[in-house]
């Protein structure tokens, strides 16, 4: 399983930028290979964080190489101050299920690193 992390510094959002963002996160959803996301605001930073999680890198690519996703890359300047994507294997999740996450299901049958 993969994450990809992408943290960005909110610049001026605009009717296009939330338009392609809704049509990204369709689209991402609709990948096979799709587990879920959730996104963070660090209030003190003022930084956003969402994070996308993947059952392979072959369907994290099928995102990043979608005309839409490489629209948004190309525009990311108009609309944030800055950005940071971070690519990360899983190599182990678990949790005691009293909150929900992406992750809950598809790492039960996972064998847990050490």
């Amino acid at each position: 399983m993969y994450t990809s992390t992408f943290t960005f510094a909110k610049g001026q959002f605009d009717d296009e930028f939330h338009a392609l963002d809704n049509v990204i996160a369709q689209i991402a959803r609709s990948i096979p290979g799709y587990l879920g996301e959730e996104s963070w605001e660090n209030h003190a930073t003022g930084l956003i964080s969402n994070v996308y999680y993947w059952k392979t890198m072959d369907a994290l690519q099928e995102l990043m190489k979608h005309p839409a996703h490489i629209a948004a890359k190309q525009r990311q300047a108009h609309w944030l101050k800055g950005y940071q994507v971070v690519i990360a294997q899983v190599v182990r999740s678990y949790g005691d299920g009293g909150i929900a996450h992406p992750l809950a299901d598809a790492t039960q049958s996972a064998p847990h690193v050490r």
